[in-house]
């Protein structure tokens, strides 16, 4: 019979004694187990409660509490199936609603192979200030949005912003010119802004840590092979160019519109609140999971992170608990590393339809001819997550997309103008194609917040610095460097190598922070550590038993 797991209770914060022959062997970005760790496998965890159950139970307005057993305990095999089970019924759906998002906000790169620019009498320039529109309407939205989200919970809040985006996406078939086209990015941005940092959320509330990054790899793999869908949806509706004396991208803008307002609706019906939430007219009067299952969801959660136990999901933050957040010295390394690491792959992703135009090839051509870069894309995204918690290592896993960037940026700065197209069409694939670390940098977020509060706002900042640094990449190329770009790539070089310092100086604050910590921890007899988690005003990442991922 497989060995049952067996774990203490949680509550917010707190860690119990842990020997030192056992700390070794804790996961980090969570606080240690309020127990001595006897395994390592990620299924079939046993704990010795060591008596100090009482520092782990969940607050009572927590949606879960009823099924909340420090107690209990369950098969491996039964863990694995509702895994499973959450995979089918949650996972594939957010993965769906992302492919959605991408759809609009990704299908511009398709119009712009079908002379979106020479039809709307606009320049590079032009399109930059669109982008930069947007970018900056998004980042606005991020906050404001999590906010918005926590108190309505994710589940109400993101099919709204969906229905609501996609009416916007759809108006685009009816674009004049300059102005309409900013109007219409400014729109996109502030009703799309918050939707990632949202279904992250939401997804924690099913997933433990060390479940999340492979879920995120996915979530990003969805959005990846949107680009390869969607540039065979390209190839077919850009066809339509004259057809009701309409060009070829408003009906791309329009029909792909209408599809993920389709699933926004669906979206409104189909989300469950919580994982002990799942009954509806629409999900089965019976809901999705039986008691027994939801009690494993609820305690295996807790007994992961307690800190999530600490907030209802439909628990506004306070202004002092917005502040606090962003006061959080702690994940000010994870935002600059968010403001900096895509700039120098992000002009050619922006940028990939216009060059391959510019090469010779024509519409229908450069759409195809992307697919191998997201094909690659989508490859990297899952090794490298998988190879990151595999071998329990982040930043410096992470470190390998600039090693990948940096040769091929310099490759565009040094290649002469006279160069095969197709030589020019390998470096770009390899570029749209670089190790996408995401997931991983996303999930660190999450692990290192330590409370829900925290991963709220943080996962909202974080967030942010991206869309910021989607700001400063798309007017890194400007018209008049064009078409090879050479002063572009210089300053692209720059912050490539500036990635690295940040990559390894956020690696070496986090294991220094967490070595002080050990220390002071290790020194503390077991009744003084009782006295610690039952008196501290320590919260989240703050408290000496939380350990830090790196």
């Amino acid at each position: 019979m497989a060995e049952k797991s067996t774990v203490a209770a949680p509550h917010i914060g707190a860690v119990p004694d842990v020997s030192e022959s056992d700390t070794n062997s804790t996961r980090s970005g969570t606080r240690i187990p309020a127990l001595r760790f006897l395994g390592r496998q990620r299924e079939g965890l046993t704990f010795d409660t060591s008596g100090l159950e009482t520092h782990y139970k969940p607050i009572d307005s927590y949606e879960g509490i009823h099924r909340y057993d420090p107690k209990f305990e369950w098969e491996p095999e039964e863990e694995r199936r509702v895994v499973r089970k959450i995979d089918k019924r949650i996972c594939s759906w957010v993965c769906l609603m992302f492919f959605a998002l991408q759809l609009d906000r990704g299908n511009i790169s398709q119009a712009l192979s079908d002379n979106l620019l020479k039809d709307l009498h606009m320049n590079t320039n032009d399109y930059n200030y669109g982008q930069t529109i947007f970018f900056v309407s998004f980042l606005a939205a991020e906050l404001p949005s999590q906010l918005v989200s926590k108190k309505l919970g994710p589940d109400n809040w993101i099919p709204i912003q969906m229905v609501s985006w996609s009416l916007v996406a759809s108006m685009q078939a009816f674009l004049s010119g300059r102005k309409s086209f900013y109007a219409c990015r400014a729109l996109l941005g502030l009703i799309e802004g918050g939707f990632i940092p949202d279904n992250i959320l939401y997804l924690s509330y099913f997933y433990t840590g060390w479940e999340l990054p492979a879920r995120l790899s996915w979530f990003w793999v969805s959005y990846q092979s949107t680009q390869i869908i969607s540039a065979f949806l390209a190839y077919g509706i850009l066809r339509l160019r004259g057809f009701h004396g309409m060009e070829g991208w408003r009906w791309l803008f329009a029909l792909e519109g209408m599809l993920t307002g389709l699933i926004g609706i669906v979206s409104w019906f189909y989300l469950p609140p919580s994982p002990t939430q799942t009954a509806s007219r629409f999900r089965g009067k019976d809901g999705w999971f039986n008691e027994h299952e939801e009690k494993i969801m609820v305690n295996r959660i807790l007994r992961d992170d307690p800190s999530k136990g600490g907030m209802h999901n439909r628990q506004a933050l306070s202004f002092r608990m917005l502040w606090d957040c962003l006061a959080d010295y702690h994940m000010w390394f994870i935002y600059l590393i968010g403001l900096t690491w895509l700039i120098p792959t992000q002009p050619m992703n922006a940028y990939l339809t216009l060059q391959l135009r510019s090469l010779g090839f024509d519409t229908f051509e450069t759409n195809l001819l992307t697919i191998p870069a997201y094909v690659l894309f989508i490859l990297q995204l899952l090794f490298w997550t998988w190879l990151s918690e595999r071998l329990n290592e982040r930043f410096l896993i992470a470190l390998l997309s600039q090693v990948w960037t940096l040769p091929l940026v310099i490759a565009l700065e040094v290649l002469p103008k006279a160069v095969s197209p197709w030589s020019r069409w390998v470096i770009s694939t390899l570029m749209v194609g670089h190790p996408y670390v995401h997931a991983i940098l996303v999930a660190i977020t999450s692990r290192n917040a330590g409370s829900v509060r925290t991963r709220t706002v943080a996962s909202a900042m974080y967030n942010m610095c991206v869309q910021a640094s989607n700001i400063i990449a798309v007017n890194i190329y400007r018209d008049d460097d064009k078409p090879l770009y050479r002063r572009g790539n210089k300053v692209l070089i720059a912050i490539c190598a500036f990635n690295f310092v940040i990559f390894i100086g956020a690696k070496l604050f986090y294991v220094q922070v967490n070595r002080r910590r050990e220390k002071v921890w290790g020194r503390m007899s077991a009744q003084e550590k009782d006295h610690y988690l039952a008196t501290t005003k320590d919260k989240g990442n703050k408290r000496l038993d939380f350990r830090f991922a790196h």
